[in-house]
């Protein structure tokens, strides 16, 4: 099975739970690191997660995987935060984001830049607003290659 169909095989097995235990799939990775495989399953809430949540969740994606057994593979299964700087995956994410300090890659040059840090001024399906400095740049959604919290220093 190719990565991007586990990614959706266990998005799909996680999310009734996730969706019931007021959790939030935040993103899933399945990837070759040295000989090694890992599946990692990023996961948020309001007020944030603790071990104690990534225990219950692991514990749950771990019975799943052992009755379903999508991968063939050997793998280390690792279910954490998203961390500080959190990705923004989906458009929910951006919308939860308006107003936070967000870093922001595009496919192509929009104004001769590429990357853009600044605060998220707003976001509608269609228009990313990010203000670097005293100029607000508008990125089209579809030209956004990876968004990020960041952390401001």
């Amino acid at each position: 099975m190719s990565s991007p169909n586990i990614k959706s095989v266990v998005e799909n097995m996680v999310t009734p739970f996730l969706d019931e235990n007021g959790f939030e799939l935040v993103d899933v990775e399945y990837v070759k690191e040295g000989s090694s495989w890992f599946l990692r399953v990023f996961v948020d809430k309001d007020g944030g997660i603790d071990i104690e949540d990534c225990g219950r969740v692991s514990e749950y994606l771990s019975q799943k995987l052992d009755e379903e057994d999508p991968i063939s593979d050997a793998y280390f299964l690792e279910v954490s935060s998203p961390g500080a700087e959190r990705p923004l995956k989906k458009a929910q994410d951006f919308v939860k984001a308006v107003g936070k300090h967000v870093y922001v890659t595009t496919y192509e040059p929009i104004g001769g830049l590429k990357e853009f840090e600044g605060q998220l001024v707003s976001f509608d399906e269609q228009t990313v607003v990010v203000q670097v400095g005293n100029k607000e740049h508008e990125l089209p959604y579809d030209k956004v290659a990876s968004a990020r919290l960041a952390i401001v220093f």
